[in-house]
């Protein structure tokens, strides 16, 4: 076949398309630096601390409830249109939320539309840098999700800095303007390979078969099943719920600056990205269910460390949400690796999107959580002994439960 992509050989124009994946995934990754604009919300509008969660919540289960749908609909609409959607929806949904002055609209904008918006067009730099690299799916998908867990450190400082010059309507007007015009520029160089296109790892290599189409009611028979997404739940009900109040928790119990805050959530940003290939490499190298111990260990000692925080303890509180970031990040590499060794490999997009399910659980639960402790006893370090006590659940759960023990791996047909 001889083509070109973006005026290159096939082989090389094809890692643009990681390096474009990483922008829209940077710009979509702004919803982690929700915990910047949580107190502004509180001393503008009046919120409650569980209130100034809803949004984000919300956002949280409409992008884990969208990506499967518009993952199994792209094939029809195609990445351009689909992820152009999606990238409407984002705008719209920051811009709308400038001029909401309430709790309601403000979930209905930011949390339902924003939401819907990234659920739409998440999956599109994902589905093309792997139809781009069937030789390297991993790899691809695994350099083009970073950019998602990087994003709050480059959007949390501008967030910061936007909202103490211009307020939170204009900072809200701004991003939606922005991050739209970065999104609809990546939807429009958005496409699929050839049909039949392989680049060959030998000569003569063919292409990889079709997969077949998943069948939800085998896996969801499966006990395996159900306890990969109690662990995936476990571990995002405390990883979201952490980066949900990690602004607040740095404000209200440590007394640290938002200038400072600001900059630790960049630093924790790191974490969360760098969580993702190194779960991901644990995964593959000492199995899924060693890997998921490891997470829940370094949650109960995150939590542990937060006991004995208060005032002034920054560097304690810097371990211990760095952990958190870790972890969650890990998790959304761990998860999809688990359920590609555990469960029929032919089945995976199906499959993992059943299991994505769990995360809008643990999001859900996990922020109005943090915000109802928060509400009923003055304070967010009530959460951390549940935060430990689940780490220790999680703990059993993974090292006992989550393989195969029928044939002795982890590798479920």
């Amino acid at each position: 076949m001889n083509f070109t992509v973006f005026g290159l050989p096939p082989r090389t124009g094809r890692w643009l398309y990681i390096l474009l994946g990483l922008l829209a995934m940077l710009s979509m990754g702004t919803v982690y630096s929700w915990s910047i604009f949580r107190r502004p919300l509180q001393d503008l509008y009046g919120f409650q601390s569980r209130e100034s969660l809803l949004p984000f919540t919300v956002l949280l289960v409409m992008y884990a409830v969208f990506m499967p749908v518009a993952g199994s609909r792209m094939h029809r609409f195609g990445p351009r249109r689909t992820m152009a959607f999606g990238s409407l929806l984002v705008a719209l949904g920051y811009m709308l939320s400038s001029r909401a002055t309430s709790l309601l609209p403000l979930t209905l904008t930011y949390g339902v539309l924003g939401g819907a918006g990234v659920g739409i067009a998440y999956g599109v730099p994902m589905a093309v840098a792997a139809a781009w690299f069937p030789d390297k799916k991993g790899l691809a998908i695994g350099l083009t999700v970073v950019g998602f867990g990087l994003s709050p450190l480059v959007t949390a400082p501008l967030a910061a800095f936007s909202i103490g010059r211009l307020g939170i309507p204009n900072t809200f007007l701004v991003l939606g303007a922005g991050f739209g015009l970065i999104l609809f520029a990546v939807s429009s160089c958005m496409r699929m390979p050839p049909a039949g296109w392989w680049p060959g790892i030998s000569k003569g290599a063919p292409p990889p078969a079709a997969q077949a189409a998943p069948s939800a009611g085998v896996l969801l028979r499966k006990p395996l099943f159900h306890v990969l997404c109690a662990c995936y739940t476990i571990g995002t009900f405390v990883g979201l719920s952490a980066i949900g109040i990690s602004g607040s928790v740095a404000q209200e119990m440590i007394r640290i600056t938002p200038e400072m805050t600001a900059v630790l959530v960049s630093v924790f940003a790191v974490f969360n990205g760098l969580g993702r290939p190194l779960f991901g490499w644990i995964a593959d190298r000492f199995q899924p269910h060693r890997a998921a111990t490891l997470a829940f260990g370094l949650i109960f000692l995150a939590s542990g460390l937060m006991q004995v925080a208060g005032e002034g303890t920054v560097r304690l509180y810097a371990v211990s949400f760095a952990l958190f970031w870790l972890c969650l990040g890990g998790w959304l590499a761990l998860a999809p690796t688990a359920t590609l060794k555990l469960f029929d490999p032919a089945q995976y997009a199906g499959n993992y999107g059943w299991v994505f399910t769990s995360y809008g659980v643990g999001a859900f639960l996990g922020t109005m959580v943090a915000g109802s402790f928060r509400d009923l006893f003055g304070s967010y370090a009530y959460l951390f002994p549940l935060n430990m006590a689940l780490s220790l659940i999680g703990m059993i759960l993974a090292f006992f439960f989550l393989r195969d023990r029928k044939k002795g791996s982890p590798a479920v047909k």
